[in-house]
C-alpha cells in the first residue's frame, strides 16, 4: 500500500512541459518517417525497379524467342521438300469409243490407252522413245539371227493372283495369228510368218524364217491370260465376257465400264491401283478414263475441269483451251503424216503428175498452217534415223516449176482447171473427220487449186462403229489421195509400208508402190544388223522414194497434253513411238503434294 502511494506520488510530480511533449512527439514522428522509408518506400522502389527489369527481361526472352522461332521456320524450309503425294483419283479425257477394252482389238485411241494401262509387254517404249525390257529380263539372238530367246520375270502375277509365265506368251501369239480371233490388223501381220514355243515357265523361243534386224520391236505387243481364254473359241473371244471385264498384269486394273451418256455413248472406264505390280504400286489409287466422241467435247472437259489431263488434243485446237489452271504439254510421235498418192489410179499412175504434186505442195506453209508446232518432214523416214552427210532431202517446193511439168505432160489450162484429152485432172483426197486434219486438207486444196487441179474431198467419220474405213477405204485402195499418218516407229524398218509384197488388201502398202530398187534396199536393210549397212541402204532407198513420188511428207506429228498445273503426270517434251507410251511413267503420276523432310 505504501509503495502504491510512493509511485503516485513520483507520477504526481512529473512537470507536463508543452513545448516539451511536442518537440518529442515531433521527434518521433520523424523518426518513424525515416523508418517508413527506410524500409517501406525504400523497399517500394526496389520492386518497382526489379519489376521493370524483370518487365525488360521478359521482353528479351519473347523477342529471343521469336527470332529463334522465325531461324528455325525458314530454317526448316531448307530442310523441308514438297513431294508427290500417293492416293487420289486421275481422270483422263481421250477420244473415241469404248466397244472392247480387250487389248487385242484395241482400234481408238481410248482403247489403246486403256490397253496400256492394265496389259504388260515383253518390251515397251520409254517416254524418249527408246525400247526396254517390261516383261522380259533378258534377249540371246543365235548365230543365224533367226531365232530369239527371251526370258520373262519370275513372280509377274496376273490381277486375279495367277502367275503369269511363258504359256500365256505362247497363247497370245497364236491368238493374234489365228484369223478366226480378227485381231487388230497390224498386230496380225507381224506373226504371220514366225513361229513361238515356250523352253520353260520362263523362257519363250521365236523362231523367224531369216533375219531380221528390227524383231525386238515386235516384242511389245500385249500379253493375255491363257487360263481365262483357252476354253473361249477365238471367233467369239471379241464378244465374250472377258473382251468386257479383263484381266490384265498391268499397273491398273479393271473395276468397272460406266455408261455416261447412252446417246452420245460417252463412257468411263474405271481403273484401280495394282498393288501387286512388279514394277511398284502406283502413287494413284485409281484412273478414270473418260472417251470423248468427238475434239469439240474433250475441250469442253478440259475447260470445265471434268478431266485432271487430256490426250488426242490437236495442234490447231491447243487455242480453245481456255482454263488457266491447265498447261500444254507438247510430245513429238514417232509418226509421219503423209499424202499418199494410189499409184494404180488412172491420173496417179502418170509419174510427171506425182512429181508435179510433189513440187507444188508447200509443206512448210502447212506446218506454219497447223500453228508451228509440229516437226518437219520430207522423208518416209524421221530426222535422226539417218546418218551422215548425204542424206537424201525433197525438193525445194516451186509452182512454176509444177505448172511446167503439168503443161509439159499434157496437162493443158481450160478455164479453171487443167484437162487432157476430154479427161479433166480431178483428184479426191479421202481422210478421216479430225480438227487437225481440216486444217491440213483446207491448206492442200488451195495449193493444188493453183496448179489447176480440181480438188474434191472424202471425210470419213471413223467414230462411227459403223463404218468400215480400214475394209473399205484402206483395204480396198478406195481412194486417189489420201491424208494419213504411218507410224514409222524407233526403228527405220518401213518394209510394211514401201515394199511391193505390201501391195495387197493385207498389206500396209497403202500407195501400191512397186519398184525393183526400193524393194531390194528394203529387204536387205531389214535383214541386217550393222547399222552403217543399214544406213547406206536405207539412204539409197529414200532418194528412189522420193524420185518415185509414192507419197508426201508433210509434218511428224505432235501431241498436245493438256493437264491441270496441281497434277504431276506425263513428261514434257517426250518423243513417243505411239500416244500411249506417255504411261511409260505412270506409276510415278500423282494428283496431290505434300511436305517431307529432306536429309541434311
Amino acid at each position: 500500500m505504501q509503495d502504491d502511494k510512493q509511485g503516485w506520488n513520483q507520477f504526481r510530480r512529473i512537470k507536463l512541459d508543452r513545448k516539451q511533449l511536442a518537440r518529442r512527439v515531433k521527434k518521433a514522428e520523424g523518426a518513424t518517417q525515416r523508418h517508413a522509408h527506410r524500409f517501406i518506400t525504400r523497399r517500394i522502389d526496389n520492386i518497382r525497379l526489379v519489376a521493370r527489369e524483370v518487365a525488360i527481361w521478359l521482353s528479351l526472352v519473347g523477342l529471343l524467342i521469336a527470332g529463334l522461332g522465325v531461324q528455325l521456320y525458314f530454317g526448316q524450309q531448307n530442310y523441308i521438300a514438297s513431294a508427290r503425294g500417293e492416293g487420289g483419283t486421275y481422270s483422263e479425257g481421250s477420244l473415241g469409243q469404248v466397244n472392247s477394252i480387250n487389248p487385242l482389238f484395241a482400234s481408238t485411241s481410248t482403247e489403246a490407252s486403256v490397253a496400256r494401262l492394265m496389259f504388260s509387254s515383253l518390251y515397251n517404249y520409254d517416254t524418249r522413245g527408246e525400247l526396254h525390257q517390261d516383261l522380259a529380263t533378258g534377249m540371246k539372238i543365235d548365230d543365224s539371227h533367226k531365232v530369239y530367246t527371251v526370258t520373262i520375270r519370275d513372280g509377274v502375277k496376273w490381277h486375279d493372283g495367277k502367275t503369269l509365265t511363258a504359256e500365256d506368251v505362247v497363247f497370245t501369239i497364236n491368238l493374234i495369228k489365228n484369223s478366226a480371233t480378227r485381231a487388230n490388223t497390224s498386230l496380225r501381220l507381224t506373226w504371220l510368218d514366225a513361229s513361238v514355243r515356250s523352253i520353260d515357265k520362263r523362257t519363250v523361243e521365236f523362231t523367224l524364217p531369216a533375219p531380221y534386224a528390227s524383231f525386238p520391236h515386235a516384242l511389245t505387243f500385249p500379253v493375255v491370260p491363257r487360263h481365262l481364254l483357252k476354253d473361249t473359241a477365238p471367233s467369239a473371244i471379241r464378244e465374250s465376257a472377258y473382251s468386257r471385264s479383263p484381266v490384265g498384269s498391268g499397273p491398273f486394273q479393271f473395276r468397272r465400264l460406266q455408261e455416261a451418256d447412252a446417246v452420245s455413248k460417252y463412257r468411263v472406264v474405271h481403273l484401280s491401283a495394282n498393288g501387286q505390280y512388279y514394277g511398284g504400286k502406283p502413287k494413284l489409287d485409281r484412273f478414270e478414263m473418260h472417251a470423248y466422241p468427238d475434239e469439240k467435247s474433250l475441250i469442253r472437259a478440259i475447260n470445265v475441269g471434268e478431266v485432271s489431263g487430256a490426250a488426242d488434243v490437236s495442234v490447231s485446237a491447243v487455242r480453245q483451251v481456255k482454263n488457266s489452271q491447265t498447261k500444254i504439254i507438247p510430245q513429238k510421235l514417232a509418226s509421219g503424216v503423209y499424202i499418199i498418192l494410189n499409184t494404180q489410179q488412172p491420173i496417179l499412175q502418170d509419174k510427171a503428175v506425182r512429181k508435179a504434186l510433189q513440187v507444188g505442195t508447200d509443206t512448210k506453209a502447212v506446218r506454219t498452217g497447223l500453228g508451228g508446232g509440229v516437226g518437219a518432214l520430207d522423208s518416209p523416214l524421221l530426222p535422226g534415223q539417218l546418218f551422215g552427210n548425204d542424206i537424201p532431202v525433197a525438193p525445194d517446193p516451186d509452182i512454176k516449176k509444177a505448172t511446167a511439168i503439168l503443161d509439159e505432160a499434157g496437162w493443158k489450162m481450160s478455164g479453171e482447171y487443167r484437162v487432157k484429152g476430154d479427161q479433166k485432172l480431178t483428184l479426191t483426197i479421202t481422210t478421216t473427220k479430225d480438227r487437225e486434219y481440216d486444217v491440213v486438207l483446207r491448206l492442200v486444196q488451195e495449193q493444188w487449186r493453183k496448179l489447176g487441179i480440181k480438188v474434191e474431198e472424202n471425210i470419213v467419220d471413223t467414230s462411227n462403229a459403223a463404218s468400215s474405213f480400214v475394209q473399205n477405204t484402206l483395204q480396198g485402195r478406195n481412194f486417189d489421195v489420201l491424208l494419213y499418218e504411218l507410224v514409222i516407229g524407233a526403228d527405220p524398218d518401213v518394209f510394211a509400208y514401201w515394199h511391193s509384197s505390201q501391195a495387197t488388201t493385207i498389206g500396209r502398202n497403202l500407195s501400191n508402190y512397186m519398184n525393183q530398187v526400193a524393194d531390194t534396199n528394203l529387204a536387205s536393210a531389214r535383214s541386217r544388223l550393222e547399222p552403217e549397212l543399214r544406213n547406206t541402204k536405207y539412204k539409197q532407198f529414200v532418194k528412189q522414194w522420193l524420185d518415185d513420188v509414192p507419197a508426201i511428207a508433210l509434218y511428224q506429228p505432235v501431241v498436245e497434253y493438256a493437264v491441270n498445273g496441281n497434277v504431276d503426270s506425263v513428261l514434257p517434251h517426250s518423243t513417243l513411238v505411239t500416244g500411249v507410251d506417255r504411261y511409260a511413267n505412270v506409276t510415278q503420276w500423282t494428283v496431290q503434294s505434300e511436305n517431307v523432310y529432306k536429309t541434311p
